[in-house]
């Protein structure tokens, strides 16, 4: 029984020591916004679209062709300006072909975005894909501080148990030779 616990506890801290390693390594390598099968997985880092998804959710974006026309009531993720995207619902379509904007609004706010989306700044569609309080940790494992934690928590959890492991060992090894008759 103690091996079988043993053997356990040992493939669960080197599950999530690997685990850990690629959230990381995932994270850093796509500037942040980690891919899965080809949709975008972002963070919810605001409440302006609750309670279509709250805030510290993970939402999966649909990446499309910049000539997609979306539809009015989709949810898009734009680029508001350099580094900052942005997730709102569209409340109006304006022009024709390759002059469109869209007016985007977010579900909780009282007033609409004041400026129009054009379509080469939309990046991708909501696919009502959400995962709740997911998108902390991933704010998390991006910030310095989270990689740092994130790589020697499991590393160090790994290094006590096997510090442990070793000195129960060599306690049963002390163990028998104590109990055992000396042959001299």
């Amino acid at each position: 029984m103690k091996k079988i616990i043993s053997t356990t506890v040992t493939v669960m801290l080197y599950s999530l020591l690997i685990v850990m390693m690629l959230v990381v390594v995932v994270s850093k390598a796509s500037g942040g916004e980690p891919s899965f099968m080809g949709y975008k997985v972002m963070s919810v880092l605001s409440g302006s679209m609750e309670p279509t998804f709250q805030t510290g959710s993970i939402i999966a974006i649909d990446p499309k062709e910049a000539e997609h026309i979306y539809d009015k009531g989709d949810i898009i993720t734009f680029k508001k300006e350099e580094g900052i995207l942005v997730t709102h619902r569209i409340t109006a379509v304006n022009g024709k072909g390759d002059t469109v904007t869209y007016e985007t609004k977010g579900d909780n706010n009282d007033a609409a975005d004041t400026e129009p989306v054009r379509t080469e700044n939309v990046v991708g569609e909501y696919t009502d894909f959400t995962i709740p309080y997911v998108g902390y940790f991933l704010s998390f494992a991006n910030s310095n501080l989270g990689t740092l934690l994130l790589m020697l928590i499991p590393g160090i959890l790994l290094l006590i148990y096997s510090g442990v492991t070793i000195w129960q060992a060599f306690s049963q090894i002390e163990e028998k030779r104590e109990s055992e008759p000396n042959s001299m």
